[in-house]
């Protein structure tokens, strides 16, 4: 009896060390944000209404037409009057750039953010695992993460990565590498560095399809600190909860939409064509639908799926209205049900707006996205960041909150994912100096009322005031 009982107990016993084992090998699989620190560029590289308007006008491939088109694409992009550009800028040398312009931008940005995080969170650059750098349109020999490693001294075992040419969605490509790295590696830190190069990109032509993506982008980035050790969860900032990744590189349409290249001239600039605010759409919607199941609660679902029901029950009736609706698509489910706040890509107003309408968000909602980009325009993949910073800055982030990240990028692709808030927030980062002033009273640019005269001109006599 007493055998048969041991030989019962026994595998018992084995089936509870494997559940435990399984359990506790998911706990180290988590990743945590320990810490992050968005870059606040020198206010000698602020850019205001004035020169914005030095700079096109230095641009002699531009005509009347284009300045128009110039004129209406900044004034109604939503950007400030702070934002920030490459220090080439300043110096006139937009149409003549050196490798090592682009590479001095970088160093600014990694010595000044990734300095500060691993400072304020007492790590050491040699306790340092992972390195991920993403800059899209830079690819420097040595890589941009080895120039990291030497500065800092870091390990000779530390694993690197650097990815280029992600576009706008790549903070969270770099977050799944190092979540997958986490997957197999215990107690390990991570430095996840964003941001995007534009002193050798600045588009110097007249192609209307290319001189959109000067009037956008301006300079930042961020550096974020993660870990999978459970031992400090606790001094965690967020805790992934999920990641999706959407790419529709196999449609033509899509990745055609966004992509580098030459006009006819031989300028190098980036075009964006009109089929972009379509290929957004389709990838967001493909993104959502992998994402929604994960991150909202049953009751949401299954009120969801009959709402869905009696549509498509009335459309076959014919008592439902037929045909396609023009512009954003609505998701059609709640997602405040399962997401407290919603950090969206600054890719310009009309991205903000459609996401909104899309997920039914509020004007409270959509603020942090809409004063980031205003304060800081569109810095990349680096943006998410500096919106998580406001809602941070303006105190919105309690413990158990969950933050919903949506961003997208060349090639075409969405990419979203969940955090979960672990502590009550509150620090500001980069906007704890001035966050009391925001939102502004107001959001209009002063750019149309110092150059709206250009709407008026004749082609054959227009030349600009200063003009000799």
């Amino acid at each position: 009896m007493e055998l048969f009982s041991l030989l019962f107990i026994i595998p018992v016993l084995y089936l509870f060390f494997i559940l435990w084992k399984w359990v506790n090998d998911l706990r180290d699989q988590q990743c945590y944000i320990l810490d992050y620190q968005c870059h606040k560029p020198s206010d000698d590289r602020m850019v205001g209404t004035e020169f914005c308007g030095e700079v096109i006008k230095r641009n002699k491939n531009l005509g009347l037409n284009e300045y128009k088109f110039l004129l209406k694409a900044i004034v109604s992009s939503g950007i400030g009057e702070q934002t920030y550009a490459p220090r080439i800028m300043f110096d006139g040398r937009e149409e003549c750039p050196k490798l090592e312009d682009g590479i001095s931008e970088m160093e600014v940005f990694f010595y000044d953010s990734i300095g500060k995080v691993l400072s304020r969170a007492g790590i050491s650059p040699q306790e340092i695992d992972v390195l991920v750098v993403n800059v899209s349109m830079l690819a420097a020999v040595p890589s941009l993460s080895s120039r990291i490693i030497n500065h800092y001294k870091m390990r000779p075992d530390i694993k690197s990565f650097d990815l280029a040419g992600m576009g706008c969605s790549a903070s969270l490509i770099s977050l799944d590498i190092i979540r997958n790295v986490f997957k197999s590696y215990k107690n390990k830190f991570a430095l996840l560095v964003t941001s995007e190069s534009l002193s050798q990109n600045w588009y110097t032509g007249n192609d209307r399809s290319m001189i959109l993506a000067n009037c956008l982008f301006r300079s930042g980035g961020c550096a974020i600190l993660l870990t999978n050790n459970k031992a400090l969860k606790h001094q965690a900032m967020f805790k992934l909860k999920c990641l999706v990744r959407t790419h529709h590189g196999a449609k033509d349409e899509s990745y055609g939409c966004c992509i580098q290249k030459e006009d006819d001239q031989g300028r190098m600039g980036f075009h964006l064509s009109k089929s972009l605010p379509k290929a957004a759409t389709r990838s967001f919607a493909d993104n959502l639908r992998v994402i929604t199941p994960k991150i909202l609660p049953v009751r949401e679902l299954l009120r969801f799926m009959v709402v869905s029901v009696v549509k498509k029950w009335k459309l076959r009736l014919g008592s439902a209205p037929k045909g396609a609706p023009e512009g954003p698509i609505k998701a059609g489910v709640k997602f405040k049900s399962g997401v407290d706040h919603f950090c969206i890509h600054t890719g310009g107003k009309a991205v903000i707006e459609g996401i909104g309408v899309s997920l039914d968000l509020s004007e409270y909602d959509l603020e942090p996205a809409r004063m980031t980009l205003h304060r800081y325009g569109n810095t990349s993949a680096s943006s998410l960041w500096y919106v998580l910073a406001y809602m941070e800055a303006k105190k919105r982030l309690k413990k158990g909150n969950r933050v919903l990240m949506i961003s997208f990028g060349a090639g075409f692709k969405c990419n979203s994912c969940v955090w979960e808030v672990v502590r009550d927030l509150g620090d500001g980062n980069v906007w704890k100096d001035e966050i009391d002033s925001f939102p502004p009273k107001s959001l209009l640019n002063p750019f149309m009322a110092k150059y709206g005269w250009i709407q008026d001109e004749d082609p054959t006599t227009f030349k600009f005031p200063d003009d000799s």
